[in-house]
């Protein structure tokens, strides 16, 4: 199967158990979850799923040569996610929302209960190793460090929201070395954490975002409390969320305010004096390893000012909404 991707080109997959496992019901699914949540009303033309992202960790890690087992936990890692991404957080965490961990919390206990263990059997692959994030540094690793998961979102971030045109100046100085991701050019790699640093700041933690997720949250928490779905609906697809719950918009005035909200059809402020709700969103700066002068160093330990922004961005955004009715 030859993939074409809008970051890495046209990648062939011939290996069974991947083939099997993006044809299965589970990965299939997440065609119709919106990798940001519900992002169309605020940038129109962006909308890319969690699918598209998954399929796209898999295939950074096969360009640069991770084994099938990492290729696996890579295309899998997404798959606990909800309808609606992230926003689901503050449906069920909205203690702990701006963590944006929900999805891995229940990852381990998810994925037991899909076709993916009868799948990874049927191809002699253990499960307990695939689910288990130590065997597998390229794919995952804390921030600031640089992971195929945080890689492949950024640019293809990017990319949709047109910040680049293409990604191909970050690949070709982007190489492995003893599982570290690490820049060939301190260049290349400061320029990449900017780009990271304008994603963070006008997207994933800006103020559209922090609507974005009060008024989802607001809606699907509505409607479950009028038991229009149940905890287990928000599992399906966006839309098939959307369709029961659109049902009763003519009949629920409020409902239909909540719906007007989150698609960015009433007015809204942001003001610590006035405001009805507050809102943290998730923020998040990198910290790329880079080759330099003959050594492997951060950005920060090259550019110092570049620790400054870490500390202030690694701090969750504050906002404070009243909308217009």
């Amino acid at each position: 199967m030859d993939i074409r991707d809008r970051v890495y080109g046209t990648i062939e997959i011939s290996e069974p158990i991947l083939l099997d496992l993006i044809n299965s019901p589970t990965l299939q699914r997440l065609k119709n979850i919106d990798q940001a949540g519900y992002f169309e009303p605020y940038f129109p033309g962006t909308q890319h799923s969690r699918f598209e992202h998954s399929l796209g960790a898999c295939l950074l890690l096969k360009k640069y040569g991770a084994p099938i087992e990492e290729q696996i936990a890579g295309l899998i890692h997404d798959v606990s996610h909800s309808a609606f991404s992230h926003c689901i957080d503050y449906v069920l965490r909205a203690d702990l929302a701006e963590e944006n961990k929900h999805q891995d919390d229940i990852f381990d206990a998810y994925i037991r209960k899909t076709d993916i263990p009868l799948l990874l059997k049927k191809h002699g692959f253990d499960t307990e190793y695939i689910l288990n994030d130590k065997n597998f540094p390229l794919k995952e690793k804390e921030l600031p460090d640089l992971c195929a998961d945080r890689i492949d979102y950024s640019l293809r971030a990017a990319c949709v929201f047109g910040e680049i045109t293409n990604a191909n100046y970050f690949l070709e100085n982007l190489m492995v070395e003893n599982g570290d991701w690490i820049f060939k050019t301190f260049e290349s790699a400061k320029r990449y954490a900017e780009l990271f640093h304008k994603l963070n700041t006008g997207y994933w933690a800006g103020l559209s975002s922090a609507v974005m997720f009060q008024t989802v949250s607001d809606y699907l928490r509505y409607a479950l409390s009028k038991g229009y779905i149940s905890e287990f609906d928000l599992y399906t697809t966006d839309q098939l969320v959307l369709s029961k719950v659109s049902q009763h918009h003519t009949s629920d005035e409020q409902l239909a305010v909540l719906f007007e909200r989150m698609n960015a059809r009433i007015g809204y402020k942001n003001n610590p004096d006035d405001f009805e709700s507050e809102v943290y969103c998730k923020s998040r700066a990198i910290d790329p390893l880079c080759d330099y002068q003959g050594k492997t160093k951060r950005v920060s330990q090259i550019d110092t000012n570049w620790a400054d922004v870490i500390k202030k961005e690694s701090k969750p955004k504050h906002y404070f909404i009243k909308f217009e009715r």
